[in-house]
């Protein structure tokens, strides 16, 4: 059974899942992590969006940020 979270769960987990992307393959680029991010926490285009503004604004984010 799947459970229903809030569209703002569902950034902080994808920001969560992105920067521990970014640690574990530094080659990877941000912007193919939000669009791997959106395909796994089911993003729509409109929280997408945060999260290229985001990772643009926080192109290093600390480990406690995330």
């Amino acid at each position: 059974m799947t459970t229903v979270m809030p569209q703002s769960e569902l950034a902080k987990k994808a920001i969560a899942w992105i920067c521990e992307q970014m640690r574990e393959r530094p080659e990877a680029k941000p912007a193919r992590l939000i669009a791997e991010a959106g395909q796994r926490f089911n993003l729509g285009p409109a929280d997408e969006d945060f999260l290229h503004r985001f990772f643009r604004e926080h192109p290093n984010p600390r480990p406690d940020a995330c």
